[in-house]
């Protein structure tokens, strides 16, 4: 049978929530459907300036100014709403200006589930929403339980045993739902990542970022709720299918690179001799843990790219860098997916944030996680005792990693018969993953069938 053609006549808007991690995804979802053929633009709510140019590859990007009224003072709840009030006014002012400026009009709003009221949005102009879930299907099935009354805050009865799920303890729940009653800052976020199901069953399309066989009993029991697609893992093509021509970069930071010689380093140190050290761009760790994992670094005498933001730097003990230079570079940013799949890189000691997670999974990495707050501690669990890809840390009764426990995850993740066994199953796990993307995979497949949908919503289908 001949396969159908789209026409560029049909054209999707695509809104990330304005998060590194969160404009990542939607921006590599936003490239696979302009190479299915769709008309693609992304909109960007942003005070930082996040690029020069107004593409990436086929696809368009808009970046709208988005400014916080009295930031210092201002509340998580306050800035929700303001945040909601300007995007609601520039997103129908941008869908106006692009149906009459593009000459093709739009018939699609794919929205960051974090803002689940563009629904309303899209319904108000006619158009197809579509919510995109940046996280694991693991951890919206805890949200979906909150949401729905299932799960209580906090919880009545532990451990928790969820029928798509491991058995969790409490320190294996997000941050947001263990620290509840320690910290009632966390209410306010709770209640937002909980609101991502308030339009779960009326959007038209839900994807999340994750593969089926990643995840199949989570991604199966939240199917059994409604319709969902797995489209995952959302990472630049040239680390997975090499579908997407030029595709190594995602290509927007919120964060102005400085690679500091990272692969001219790599490329001089032995195969899976490395261990690669990132927290991502939003964790901050406190001076007495920057110094454990310091000197359980230097314990370890492995060779060692920790990437320290220029923010965090002066919290590393006085000297270290100097006089770890035989064996370790620490830099102020490093190009992680580039350093990922350097063959030098045998472990990755990680905040386990998703993104981290799946470029990891997805480049066959050993992980050692370090869980420090949101989604993290659920996705460790999973790391760890589901996927069986890395060791967990376990910190002490401060709640700080020691030196000695960073040696021994170490040399756990990258010596002897375990070592070996963790590395099979990142093997076997960046297989998959290839295959999910691949043409054909069940990712492809589920963003080829909505890209098909859409374009015959525009009654834009070609033989």
């Amino acid at each position: 049978m001949k396969k159908q053609k789209i026409m560029s006549e049909s054209h999707v808007l695509v809104i990330p929530y304005p998060a590194q991690g969160h404009i990542n995804p939607l921006i590599q979802f936003s490239k696979r459907l302009a190479s299915k053929g769709l008309r693609v633009t992304a909109v960007i709510f942003s005070s930082q300036a996040l690029l020069d140019h107004t593409h990436l590859g086929s696809v368009e990007v808009v970046t709208l100014d988005f400014h916080i009224y009295e930031a210092a003072k201002i509340s998580v709840d306050d800035y929700l709403k303001q945040f909601q009030a300007t995007v609601t006014r520039k997103l129908t002012e941008l869908v106006a200006e692009l149906n009459s400026s593009s000459g093709y009009p739009i018939s699609c709003l794919v929205y960051d589930s974090m803002m689940p009221w563009v629904l309303e949005i899209a319904r108000h102009l006619g158009l197809i929403g579509a919510s995109f879930f940046t996280q694991s299907c693991a951890v919206d099935t805890v949200y979906y339980h909150i949401h729905e009354g299932q799960l209580k805050i906090p919880p009545e009865k532990l451990p928790l045993t969820f029928s798509s799920q491991p058995v969790l303890e409490i320190t294996d729940l997000p941050s947001f739902v263990q620290g509840l009653q320690s910290k009632p800052e966390y209410s306010s976020l709770l209640n937002f990542v909980v609101s991502q199901f308030s339009t779960f069953m009326e959007a038209d399309w839900i994807f999340v970022n994750t593969f089926k066989a990643l995840e199949e009993e989570a991604v199966n029991w939240l199917a059994s709720h409604r319709s969902i697609r797995p489209i995952g893992p959302m990472i630049p093509s040239f680390y997975l299918d090499k579908q997407l021509e030029d595709d190594k970069e995602y290509g927007l930071s919120l964060f102005k690179p400085n690679p500091d010689g990272c692969n001219e380093w790599l490329d001089s140190k032995e195969t899976a001799s490395v261990v690669y050290v990132s927290f991502g761009t939003l964790a901050t760790l406190g001076e007495e843990q920057m110094a454990e994992i310091a000197w359980g670094l230097k314990r370890s005498d492995c060779c060692f790219l920790w990437a320290v933001r220029e923010s965090e730097s002066t919290k590393l003990p006085r000297g270290f860098a100097e006089e770890s230079s035989g064996k370790g570079l620490v830099v102020t940013w490093s190009p992680q997916l580039e350093v990922l799949a350097h063959k030098s890189v045998g472990c990755f000691i990680t905040h386990c944030g998703w993104n981290s997670t799946l470029e990891a999974l997805s480049l066959g990495v050993p992980m050692m996680a370090m869980p420090q707050w949101t989604d993290q501690p659920t996705n460790a669990k999973y790391i760890a005792d589901v996927w069986q890809v890395g060791v967990r840390v376990k910190a002490n009764e401060k709640g700080i990693v020691t030196k000695e426990e960073v040696e021994r995850c170490i040399r756990e993740v990258m010596e002897g018969e375990r070592g070996n066994e963790i590395r099979r199953n990142s093997e076997k796990w960046m297989k998959l993953a290839q295959t999910a993307a691949d043409e054909g995979g069940s990712s492809d497949k589920n963003i080829e069938e909505f890209a098909t949908e859409v374009a015959c919503k525009s009654k834009g289908i070609i033989e």
